[in-house]
């Protein structure tokens, strides 16, 4: 806004960010959800439409270097139009000839299944190419799960690098960037602890700053100094 209209008063520009419900929105350890999708083992889980902003073809590439040890959950359905959906369900398709820890849910699974998931994840996926914000990540924070996101848009206003997850940067190189993904996934997903210290961090920092009653009291905060 600012760029735009150089002549406004930095002062008059307040930013009040989108949040989440952190009570709904919080981890919930129930493993039968898991099992009843045949989920097994240790698994990095990516939530979202399967659009060309979210970067989905590029996790998918950058997840055949990383060791099939570690599982992959897919939470994507609604192709924005039928050229990405064939590329995604192609790139699927690969990964699981030589993989058979590859799950792709198809349907938007309600709150009470998707959060059972994310709890039980050790790592959230979101290596967008474009994001304003990123609900997304909110919503694995507060579920308590470690993020690995990429620095664009809005998601570094939500995920503190090296506090609550890790950045990768995103230059507009998409080989750079399913390198960085696979180094940082793999980094990541040998070092348990630190995925549980970042997923702990991720909730008190959801809960703190993007709750409803932090959104309240800084919308509330705004209106006091107007009307003063």
């Amino acid at each position: 806004v600012l760029a735009s209209y150089p002549e406004v008063d930095p002062k008059k520009v307040v930013t009040i960010r989108n949040g989440v419900d952190t009570q709904e929105w919080s981890p919930i350890d129930d493993p039968s959800v898991a099992q009843s999708f045949g989920i097994n083992g240790r698994y990095a889980i990516f939530v979202g439409r399967i659009t060309r902003q979210k970067g989905l073809a590029h996790l998918l590439r950058a997840w055949s270097q990383v060791p099939d040890e570690y599982g992959l959950v897919l939470c994507a359905g609604s192709a924005d139009e039928a050229g990405i959906g064939a590329e995604f369900e192609e790139l699927v398709s690969q990964l699981q000839k030589t993989r058979k820890n590859i799950w792709w849910i198809k349907e938007m699974l309600p709150k009470s299944r998707l959060i059972p998931l994310l709890t039980g994840a050790d790592l959230f996926l979101c290596p967008s190419i474009y994001e304003p914000l990123g609900i997304v990540n909110l919503e694995a924070m507060a579920c308590e799960t470690a993020v690995l996101a990429t620095r664009v848009g809005g998601i570094p206003e939500v995920v503190a690098d090296g506090s609550t997850g890790k950045l990768v940067d995103y230059s507009g190189d998409g080989a750079t960037l399913e390198s960085d993904l696979s180094t940082a996934i793999i980094e990541l997903m040998n070092k348990p602890a630190l995925l549980k210290q970042y997923g702990e961090a991720g909730r008190k920092r959801a809960a703190a700053e993007f709750g409803w009653p932090a959104v309240a009291r800084a919308t509330l905060a705004l209106y006091q100094s107007l009307i003063k």
